[in-house]
Order: C-alpha cells, then structure tokens, then sequence
C-alpha cells in the first residue's frame, strides 16, 4: 500500500488571528536549521518508523508539504526538501504533489521551483476574495494578488489548485460569502475547502471571542447561526456549480478530489515530518492495528530532538476511526465493510444509536450504508461522539 508524505513548514508572513495551528513568524535564519532537521528525518524514517512499532512503505504516491506557508522557504531550502524525499522514497509516476501558498508568495523563481520539483497542486489560502474580511484578519492579499497567483499558476502547467474559504470572518455577510463562493466557481477551481470559523482558546481572535472583547474586529464576527447558513450556502452554491461536497469541508469537481487528505479518512498509511506532524502506519506488532505517533508542536522542542507521542491503534480504536472518519465523506460508511473486517456483533453494537440518529436526522442509513445528512452535517462532532461512546463498550 502506497504511502503518504505530509511535511509541516511552520513559518508565516504574519499570524492570522483566526489561527490556531503551530505556526508563527520567525526569522529566517531559523528556517536554515529547520530544513535540516526536516531532511534528516526523512532519512532516518525507517528507523522512526520501527522505533515506534510500525512499518514504512518505500513507495509514495502522495506529498503535501503544508503549514504554515512554505511558499516563504527560499528555492533552494525548497529543493532540499523534495530531493530528501526523492533519495529515500520511489514516487509513483501519478503521484500527488501539494503545496500550500498564500497569495502573495508565489514569486516567480518560487513557482519555478516548484515546478522542477514536480509540483502539480497548489493550495491557496485565501479564506476570503473580499479585501476587506481578508485585512481583517490579517492576510496580506487582495482578490487581485490570488487572482493573478491562479493565472500564472496555470499558465505554467499547474491547473490542480484548491481554494480554502473560512465562514465566519469578521464583517461577513451573506452577500459578500456569496461573493467569495462565486469567485472561487468564476476562477473555475477544481477544488474548494470550505471551513467554518473555530471558536477556540488557541488562536486570539478565539480568545477574544469567548472573553466578549472587540480586539481584531471580534465584534464583527457572525453569529453561529449565520455561520451555519454560509455553509449551507457553499453546499447548494458549489454542488450547482458542478463542485461537488464529497467531505465535509471539501468539494471538487470530477477527480479532483485531494488524493491525499482521502489516506486521512480512509485510514490509509501516511508519514508526518515536522513540528506538530501527525502519522499513522501499520503496526508492525500483533497486539494492535496501527500505530500513530506525532512531532512536539514547540520548534524548539522539534529540531532539539524531543521524543515522539506515540499512540497505539487497538481493533477497539479502529473501529471508533472506521465510523468517525469514515463518516466525513459523502460516500459514507458501508456496514457490510464493517461486518467483514470487525465481525457482526460489532455492527449489532452501534446499530440502535445508528437508527435513533437516523430518527434525529442526523443519518441516512439505507442498503446497508450509513452517511451524515446536511443537517448531520453541521452537527457532525456531536455525532462522532456518539459513535465514540458506544464503540467504547464495543471489544473487538
């Protein structure tokens, strides 16, 4: 089974206030260091990989190098990196090769880099084409810097781009997110992510919120039932556009889907490398499934060396994954697939909370598969925690 590579960059121009990733602004001479821990690392994953119990795959037909923006990495510290990759891994001729970018960075000699390193899907971080959402969140673009990043992508060969959307930004309104929306189908993108705004303690704009304050125009944010209604929007708007939802934050027009993100949700082996990157491999132990480990989120503690989190999968977790992830995907989950890999009973387990669910509303469960309705959708936490606490009892 081919592998999956996600390479963490976590430098920025300036930290977005909605952020709550480990990513921050620093000096580039720390990406120097940086880029040679990320290096070293690829050429000591095999030896990661069996120091916590897994088992590498030498063939890659998937890279995401995300952040972060590693557009901000100088071309040669660009080229590092994908020639790490190259000397330790097969990639597969087909291979999905990403890279995030915010408007902006795509400078010329970036976008030549990144087509001698084989580059052919870009990911843009524009959140909002409306100039005045985008400032007041501290994005430094304007709709016409992304939209000349998505003409010069394409006229060097790389039509492959995704364009992230946030729902509930400072000053949005539902005019001006269907604004957003139309663009992104006007760009003629084959690939949308659109996410709804985090309320959390882990970014400032969170903090301010919850705390009640007007600090980076938290004041203007939309309530949480307007947020809901632009997501709805997306769903309609894009899916008539022929950008079609097949994941809860991510629609694409006919295979275009992200060959990548599917290994997240489909439980398919891939490999993190970088601060605060996640990975799971095949357990190379009879007593589990798989095996997920993680990097420290702190870039000191990362290029120091600091030890991994490692986690082990049991058939009870997978079980938990097979129904939470799965059930991201439009497609949904097919209980005979279940049956087959976990055995009846434990499908007889979850089935009476799978129908009061599909009373809710939640579900749709017909011919033996089990997906989120629009309106689950929008509730999908609270009923992956209902999957969670019924496959807690569940041993399998």
């Amino acid at each position: 089974m081919s592998l999956g590579i996600y390479i963490s960059v976590p430098f920025c121009r300036t930290k977005c206030s909605y952020c709550n990733f480990a990513s921050d602004v620093f000096s580039p001479a720390v990406f120097e260091h940086y880029v040679d821990r990320v290096c070293a690392d690829i050429e000591q994953s095999e030896r990661i990989a069996t120091e916590v119990g897994g088992q590498i795959e030498g063939q890659v037909d998937s890279i995401y190098l995300g952040g972060g923006t590693p557009t901000v990495l100088e071309p040669d510290q660009l080229r590092r990196v994908f020639d790490a990759v190259r000397a330790k891994f097969s990639i597969t001729s087909d291979a999905e090769l990403t890279v995030e970018c915010a408007p902006g960075t795509l400078t010329p000699q970036v976008l030549e880099t990144l087509l001698q390193c084989g580059v052919n899907r870009v990911s843009l971080g524009v959140q909002s084409f409306i100039d005045r959402e985008a400032s007041a969140v501290g994005r430094l673009h304007k709709r016409a810097t992304t939209l000349d990043d998505i003409s010069r992508l394409r006229s060097s060969g790389i039509s492959n781009i995704n364009i992230d959307l946030i729902a509930g930004l400072p000053h949005q309104t539902a005019e001006s997110w269907s604004e957003s929306l139309s663009q992104a189908i006007a760009v003629g993108a084959p690939h949308v992510s659109v996410y709804m705004l985090e309320v959390d303690e882990d970014s400032r704009l969170g903090r301010e919120l919850i705390a009640g304050g007007t600090r980076y125009h938290a004041h203007f944010v939309p309530d949480e039932d307007a947020v809901a209604d632009f997501y709805t929007m997306s769903c309609e708007t894009l899916d008539a556009a022929g950008v079609k939802q097949y994941e809860i934050s991510n629609f694409a027009r006919p295979d275009c889907e992200s060959r990548h993100n599917l290994k997240y949700w489909t439980r398919k082996p891939y490999l993190g490398i970088g601060i605060d990157a996640h990975s799971m491999l095949v357990s190379s132990t009879p007593d589990s499934e798989t095996v997920r480990f993680s990097t420290p989120d702190s870039i000191e503690k990362y290029v120091s060396g600091a030890d991994l989190q490692r986690t082990i999968v049991t058939r009870a977790n997978a079980l938990e994954e097979s129904f939470f992830l799965g059930m991201r995907l439009n497609r949904g989950i097919d209980l005979r697939e279940v049956a087959d890999k976990f055995g009846c009973e434990a499908v007889a387990q979850v089935f009476p909370m799978i129908k009061q669910l599909e009373s809710d509303g939640l579900l749709d469960a017909s011919r033996n598969v089990v997906r989120l309705t629009p309106r689950g959708r929008l509730l999908s936490n609270e009923v992956f925690q209902k999957f969670l606490a019924t496959t807690d009892t569940a041993r399998v």
